[in-house]
């Protein structure tokens, strides 16, 4: 842990948190989702329309921005808040899951990985020293440390094999962290698979080594939720309370409502822009403070994912022909101005005349859901 004090848990509802995050760039409160700016944009989104939605925070890739602008572009350009317009913090995630998803011929040793770009197939050498160096141009506020990934169906050999290296690699992170002394924060990532055992080792060797906050990796990655929930369920209540929890990567709305209920305090997840893009759009059950008691409360007292989810939200798949003449708005219980004044009919038009703002509309909807869940999550902790 640093010596400043960045973090406070304000108020508390059983294991639930909410909490004030400090960070360069402005102040976040938690518990927070983070809206995906892959290669420095949120997916048909500007930055102020973000903003106006109630993301406090974005999440931009490492591995793809060390590729495209490229670190000489975006250090000349004075990193990436000022290159994108964003004024807010942003976290960078190391690279390492990107590398184990995506570059071909990977190669892992123990100083780091070498791989061939997916862009153009051009050798590439990342190491935690170098992972930290690029995160340092970006100029994030919250950087990751480099991890070792072992895909999801992996032995318990491989698990633990990566879960050790992760621990060196976190010890190397956090020294190269140090060099640039610019007011930015590192979290170290638990690994381990779906192994308490290893999980709780990987936690224990991050605690001695001492880190702004602390994330659960390796889950969302093809492991049944059941599996992932035992896992947050024992990470949680040995995290410290001192810092920040972040799980990385998920997920659905149920998902969220039980690991905040759980204790975690921060979220990242492709799926609400993803999806948006595929035509798919969450829309509030009831009127949203309603339903996120209701999922919160389910969460709490042992109830299934569909019973938690059935009392949050409805999928609506915007193709479908049975949109074709409703003229009710696309979410009549969002106070986006985007879900109330285009209807059903427009937006599924807009999908199958192959439109952009389709994209447009059903992305600020999905956003404007996922911050507005968290946003009443953050109302019922305080008024508990």
């Amino acid at each position: 842990m640093s010596e400043r004090v960045n973090w406070r848990v304000a108020k508390t509802r059983g294991r639930a948190r909410r909490g004030q995050l400090k960070t360069e760039h402005g102040l976040i409160e938690t518990p927070i989702f983070m809206p995906i700016a892959t290669v420095g944009s949120v997916k048909t989104m500007l930055p102020d329309e973000v903003s106006a939605l109630g993301a406090s925070i974005i999440l931009g890739n490492t591995y793809h921005l060390f590729l495209r602008p490229g670190l000489e572009t975006l250090g000349q350009l004075g990193g990436l808040h000022k290159f994108m317009g964003w004024p807010g913090p942003i976290l960078t995630d190391s690279g390492g899951y990107q590398v184990f998803s995506l570059a071909n011929l990977l190669k892992t040793d123990e100083d780091g990985v070498t791989f061939q770009s997916h862009i153009d197939g051009h050798s590439i050498r990342l190491t935690p020293e170098i992972s930290l160096d690029i995160q340092a141009v970006i100029g994030s506020d919250i950087r990751m440390q480099f991890d070792d990934v072992a895909a999801g169906e992996s032995t318990r050999e491989r698990y633990e094999e990566a879960m050790e290296r992760s621990l060196r690699w976190a010890a190397r992170s956090k020294t190269a962290h140090a060099a640039s002394n610019d007011g930015s924060q590192i979290f170290g990532i638990v690994q381990g698979g779906t192994h308490e055992d290893l999980r709780v080792k990987s936690l224990e060797g991050l605690k001695a080594i001492g880190f702004d906050g602390y994330a659960i990796g390796g889950l969302s990655v093809g492991e049944k939720r059941a599996e992932a929930y035992r896992i947050v369920d024992v990470l949680a209540a040995a995290m410290p309370e001192e810092s920040p929890r972040y799980f990385m990567g998920g997920g659905m709305p149920e998902e969220i409502v039980y690991y905040v209920s759980k204790g975690v305090d921060m979220f990242d997840c492709v799926l609400p822009t993803r999806n948006a893009r595929h035509g798919t759009v969450f829309v509030w059950a009831d009127e949203p403070a309603k339903c996120v008691r209701a999922a919160l409360e389910a969460a709490e007292t042992g109830a299934t994912d569909v019973q938690v989810a059935a009392c949050l939200y409805r999928t609506m798949h915007m193709r479908g022909e049975q949109w074709t003449v409703d003229e009710s708005p696309l979410d009549s219980y969002s106070d986006a101005d985007t879900s109330r004044n285009f209807t059903k009919a427009y937006v599924r038009h807009l999908f199958k005349a192959e439109e952009v703002l389709a994209l447009r509309i059903a992305t600020a909807q999905n956003l404007a859901f996922y911050l507005r869940m968290m946003a009443e999550l953050r109302a019922l902790i305080a008024l508990s």
